[in-house]
């Protein structure tokens, strides 16, 4: 299971840099690893298994993986790939397959019901079984990703937050590979052999936004490698006085804080604090 490769070892040093600066997991934490059947969320279990046995068992792991009755599904490997490792789990089947192809027109996006559907499943199953961190194997990329499409496409700037408390304050969803790079990760999945299982829903629409935004981001970085980390940087260095969030920066107050020049005349310093 353990290579202890080079990109094995970057991948664990970058997830428990994560872990630590975010306060992810402490000790008696019962994290369940949400596993897709996808190279990322593979590689994360792998990672926080590895991290679990570092630590003499400080937190428990479990593997949890929704079947949602897509035509195809094979989850045959991925249960003898647990059952070779000793790693706790379950794949519990609910047929959210039907309910977005019923409710979704053909050619149109699924990715927003299919992920609503799979995360209440997630949480209910979470609450049902005394979770109390929710794992997801979001990576750098995804995040800069979700940030550039959020901005021109939604008129937002956010993303995907590395530790998050849901709005209904029952589950703590982590993303302990916010610093790793995918294509660490498809190395080590290819080392590792994961036995993956294709997404025929999302995966089969090629001119999602998403890809899109991939495609960008590829060709940016071709041109300059530190875009992706540049972009990453920035998700943690925000400068309100900058932006035009009202919200954030007292705009209308600032005329409060000016200090006049003493040379200044008294009309001039009236004409100026003068509302309009």
């Amino acid at each position: 299971m353990f290579t202890n490769s080079k990109i094995e070892k970057k991948l664990l040093h970058y997830t428990g840099k994560a872990i630590s600066d975010y306060n992810m997991i402490q000790k008696g934490d019962r994290v369940m690893v949400c596993l897709s059947g996808g190279k990322d969320s593979f590689t994360l279990l792998c990672l926080l298994e590895q991290l679990r046995i570092n630590s003499n068992n400080r937190f428990e792991l479990f593997s949890f993986t929704l079947d949602q009755a897509q035509p195809g599904w094979d989850d045959s490997g991925l249960r003898a790939w647990m059952e070779q490792r000793r790693i706790s789990y379950e794949v519990l089947r609910r047929d959210t397959y039907s309910i977005v192809k019923e409710k979704i027109p053909e050619g149109k996006t699924y990715c927003s019901l299919c992920s609503r559907l799979r995360r209440g499943n997630i949480y209910t199953y979470a609450k049902e079984n005394g979770f109390t961190k929710i794992a997801l194997g979001h990576h750098r990329d995804d995040l800069v990703n979700t940030l550039l499409m959020s901005i021109l496409y939604s008129g937002e700037i956010r993303s995907m937050p590395p530790k998050l408390l849901t709005d209904d304050k029952r589950h703590i969803l982590i993303r302990p590979m916010v610093y790793c790079q995918e294509k660490d990760i498809i190395t080590y999945a290819g080392e590792q052999n994961f036995p993956i299982i294709p997404c025929t829903l999302c995966g089969s629409q090629e001119k999602l936004t998403r890809k899109k935004i991939a495609a960008l981001m590829k060709t940016l970085t071709t041109e300059n490698p530190k875009v992706p980390s540049n972009a990453l940087s920035a998700l943690g260095n925000i400068r309100p006085s900058q932006l035009m969030d009202k919200d954030l920066w007292p705009f209308k107050e600032l005329e409060k804080g000016l200090v006049l020049d003493e040379v200044m005349d008294e009309s001039a310093a009236e004409e100026l604090a003068d509302p309009f």
